[in-house]
């Protein structure tokens, strides 16, 4: 066992952690005790780069039981818990993750879990994969394929695709409806205002909130701040999810008019200098500033550093940038992702089906390795419906919520079967 964590000492506090979202996560737990006596994973190494909080630990726990060799590094610096990964090495797993890494010692996590020559990437936002093929191409052979958690990951995992440089199968865990229906638009929109009250506190009632993309993930979002009172104005680029949010009873309107009448700003859009330095100086004193989406690109910090005439610590993971108009604007957890950076990421509940089908997937391909095109410009694949059905009546069942069937003659009126 290899392992680059902060303090061992601390896997105590981490086990208790672990321990509370094992007792919420009924779904992991079926498929703990399935691959524990299949051991699907045998002699396999599996890479993961994903937030390593919780209950990403308990994923881990969950591929480790089904036989694989773990090497876990995190997704984001602010996001990963020291705790957690001393947890995961007292438990004989391999980590390398700190908590506020520097960008040096990011990417040492992502070259330290490549090196280890995985059969299975599990990736969240694309650095494993981007990296195996930028530095570590002999290593590609080995890899059976991956599994992506996030829309961020995809939308690169695309271009590469498209480009036919994707060298291996990956599968789209993030577009199967399991994961966002609920991860993106439930989990994002309870976690983000999490993030945000418990590092402000500050109420929300009362006040505007804009978001910056309409996505499921922006869905999520509006509706929680809809919830806590506020008014709720949306920003977009794609005129249907535009439409949509006029629909859905919330303004709509281009960022540089929005710019002066928020007093929170939470971007999820996947993309770069969504607020930026034209924006700044058009806002409100005391507008919040947070990011919601996977990387810390979409509020321009830097632009704003270097506007900024002076730039302080206001509280606990939040920094007051001062403006050339004398106003005051602030930024939650560096501009990172805001419900990890700031917060204990999703609910157990909704991660746990989430993380049921990154298990289930990666499974899926081990055991589908020799039918899984692997033609460059062909290795995009959806998660089969049967995966996600199997992990939706599950979650019912545990529920206690049983549904209706088709009889034969209503499957043959249906589908003429």
């Amino acid at each position: 066992m290899v392992s680059e964590i902060r303090d061992i000492n601390l896997w105590e506090s981490g086990e208790l952690k672990i321990e509370w979202v094992r007792r919420h996560m009924p779904l992991l737990d079926w498929i703990e005790k399935d691959f524990r006596e299949n051991q699907p994973f045998k002699g396999l190494r599996i890479a993961l780069s994903v937030h390593l909080e919780a209950k990403t630990a308990h994923l881990c726990e969950v591929l480790a039981a089904g036989g694989a060799e773990m090497y876990i590094t995190g997704s984001n610096p602010l996001s990963t818990q020291d705790d957690i990964a001393a947890a995961l090495v007292h438990e004989g797993l391999n980590v390398f993750a700190l908590h506020g890494a520097t960008e040096e010692e990011y990417f040492r996590g992502i070259r330290k879990v490549i090196e280890a020559a995985p059969n299975v990437i599990i990736d969240d936002g694309g650095d494993l994969v981007n990296m195996i093929h930028d530095n570590y191409p002999q290593l590609i052979p080995g890899v059976i394929g991956g599994c992506e958690e996030t829309t961020t990951g995809i939308l690169r995992l695309q271009a590469m695709d498209k480009a036919q440089k994707l060298q291996f199968p990956m599968m789209l865990v993030n577009d199967a409806a399991c994961k966002h229906f609920f991860d993106n638009r439930y989990g994002t929109g309870q976690s983000v205002w999490d993030g945000i009250n418990r590092t402000t506190n500050l109420i929300v009632a009362g006040k505007t909130v804009v978001v910056a993309g309409y996505g499921w993930c922006g869905k999520g979002v509006a509706m929680r701040a809809k919830g806590l009172g506020a008014k709720v104005i949306v920003t977009e680029i794609d005129p249907i999810k535009a439409m949509e949010a006029v629909m859905d009873g919330f303004s709509v309107m281009k960022m540089d008019q929005a710019a002066a009448e928020g007093d929170f700003f939470i971007t999820v859009t996947g993309c770069a200098d969504v607020v930026n330095a034209s924006h700044f100086l058009r806002m409100k004193e005391g507008a919040i500033l947070t990011n919601a989406g996977h990387f810390d690109v979409e509020v321009a910090v830097a632009a704003l550093k270097t506007m900024a005439t002076s730039v302080k610590p206001a509280r606990n993971n939040i920094m007051a940038y001062t403006l050339e108009n004398g106003r005051t604007v602030y930024v939650i957890g560096e501009g990172r992702l805001v419900n990890l950076a700031a917060g204990d990421g999703h609910p157990a509940e909704i991660m746990d089906m989430s993380f049921a089908i990154q298990a289930l997937s990666a499974r899926y391909l081990v055991e589908n390795r020799d039918r899984i095109s692997r033609v460059p410009g062909q290795m995009l694949n959806n998660v089969p419906k049967e995966v996600d059905e199997r992990v939706a009546r599950i979650k019912l069942q545990d529920w206690g919520i049983e549904i209706d069937t088709l009889t034969p003659e209503q499957h043959r009126y249906l589908y003429g079967e």
